[in-house]
Parts: C-alpha cells; structure tokens; sequence
C-alpha cells in the first residue's frame, strides 16, 4: 500500500484531524515559507500527535545541528531536505545519528532528474518545480520526465531508491499517480486545504482513495 504524507501541519486543530485519520507520515515544515513552524510549536504538536504517524522535519539548506536537534529530542523522526544539500552533508547527518532522510528534487528535466538522484539519501521525493518558490505549489509536473530518468537509472544498472511524488496532488488526481508510478508514497499539502488550512474533508477523501486504489 502507498504510504501516505501530510505535509505543513500548523496547528493543533491539524494533528486532530490526521490523528483521526493516521496517514503514515505527516510535515513540519522549518523553512521559510508560508507553513513554516518554529521547533516550540513542532514539539507541542508532536506531543499531541498519535505516535503511530511518522513526524518529518522539512528543511531547506538548514544548519546540521539544528536538525540533529530537533531529531534528539524526538519531534521528528524524518529528514526531508529541499534545498541544495549534498550527498556530503546527507553523510554528515547520518553519521551523527540513525535517521532516515529524504531528498527532494524539483523536477525540470529528465536530466535534471537523474544527474540529482541522492545515493546517500534513504528515499527521494519529487516535486513540481516553480521558480521562487520552495514547494507547495499546488502544482503537477510532467510525469514522463520523471519516468525518463527512472529508466535510464534502471538500464544503467543504477539502483533507484524509494520514492514518494509531491505537487499538485489532490483526491481527484492521486489515483492517476498511482496507477502511473511505483512510488512508495504520496506527499499532499494544497490539495487537502481550503483558505490555507488543513480540510477534514479533503484529508479523509484523499486517504480514503490513496488507501482503496492501493490494497
């Protein structure tokens, strides 16, 4: 089954409602966007969050202990990396602590794709790519890009990591992702809000497709 991911949770009011409905990971964001968090609201909700549902702490670019330290003091269990980071500051996380961490790549070209493909990393998501913009777009990009990479990795010999797709997504379209790809799971932010905030409504219906196109 698709693993599912709600991403840019802000309040409380939120973690009521993915507890509810215990999607298998759900995001903080720590960068400088619109659903950004700081570590004292992260740690209230992670408190208040089942612990059955996987906390990821998204970064853009950010300093290595900072990271590290919300991951020891348990509000995140996931590292998802936006920014330009290496394959070198991927190594230095993991050296420091045994944490799974997540690349993401915006996707432009197939190309672009595969010459970004992290080996350090423990998954890959991939995004829709907006110039000025950090992520949560609401946007789709091309999916044959992606594709075109996967294929040339796979007849090369290259391994190709699990991954979850992002941008755009919504209950309408998921299905379509899913039956196209082989990811390992999906990332929605946009496409579960109405006015910029988490919908009960909205979650439920792309759970509820994710969880039945994938049993």
């Amino acid at each position: 089954m698709a693993k599912i991911k709600i991403c840019g949770l802000k309040t409380l009011e939120d973690v009521a409602i993915v507890n509810e409905y215990l999607p298998e990971y759900v995001g903080f964001v720590f960068a400088n966007t619109k659903r950004f968090v700081t570590d004292e609201q992260a740690l209230e909700m992670r408190l208040a969050l089942n612990n059955r549902i996987k906390t990821v702490g998204v970064f853009v670019d950010e300093p290595i202990e900072h990271i590290l330290k919300l991951c020891r003091c348990g509000i995140i269990n996931v590292v998802q990396l936006h920014g330009e980071e290496t394959d070198e500051y991927i190594k230095q996380i993991k050296e420091e602590i045994d944490i799974c961490v997540i690349k993401a790549v915006k996707v432009q070209s197939s190309e672009q794709v595969y010459e970004n493909m992290s080996q350090n990393a423990d998954f890959m998501l991939f995004d829709t790519y907006k110039k000025g913009e950090l992520g949560g777009t609401g946007e789709r990009f091309s999916l044959e890009l992606l594709e075109e990479a996967l294929l040339r990795m796979s007849e090369e010999g290259k391994p190709v990591k699990p991954y979850f797709v992002a941008g755009g997504l919504d209950e309408a379209n998921v299905c379509d992702i899913l039956g196209k790809t082989k990811c390992y799971g999906v990332d929605v932010s946009t496409g579960v809000e109405t006015d910029g905030k988490k919908d009960r409504l909205k979650i439920e219906k792309f759970i509820n497709s994710v969880r039945k196109n994938t049993i």
